[in-house]
C-alpha cells in the first residue's frame, strides 16, 4: 500500500507547478503588463499633430479672410463683440 501512496504523491507534485517559478511568471506578466500600460500613457499623452502644425503662415492666413472660422465663438476678437454690444449690431 505505501508504493501507491508514494507513485501517488509523486504523480501530484510531478503535476503541480513550483510556486516559486510560477510567482516569477506571474510577476513578470505583472511587470510586463504595467511597462505597456505606461508606454500607452505616454502615446496618449502626445499630440495628434506635431508642435507647430496649426502655426504656418497658410493656416494663419485662412483664419483671416475665411468668415466661417474666424467668426465662430472663440476665435473671435473679445473687443470686436464688445464693440458690437455697445453699438448694437446683432451676433
Amino acid at each position: 500500500m505505501g508504493f501507491i501512496m508514494e507513485f501517488a504523491e509523486n504523480l501530484v507534485l510531478r503535476l503541480m507547478e513550483d510556486p516559486k517559478e510560477r510567482d516569477r511568471k506571474f510577476r513578470e506578466r505583472v511587470y510586463a503588463v504595467k511597462d505597456r500600460c505606461e508606454k500607452t500613457k505616454e502615446m496618449w499623452s502626445y499630440p495628434l499633430r506635431p508642435y507647430g502644425f496649426w502655426t504656418f503662415e497658410r493656416h494663419n492666413a485662412q483664419l483671416a479672410w475665411d468668415a466661417k472660422i474666424s467668426q465662430v465663438p472663440g476665435r473671435r476678437d473679445p473687443y470686436d463683440d464688445l464693440l458690437q454690444d455697445s453699438y448694437g449690431f446683432p451676433k
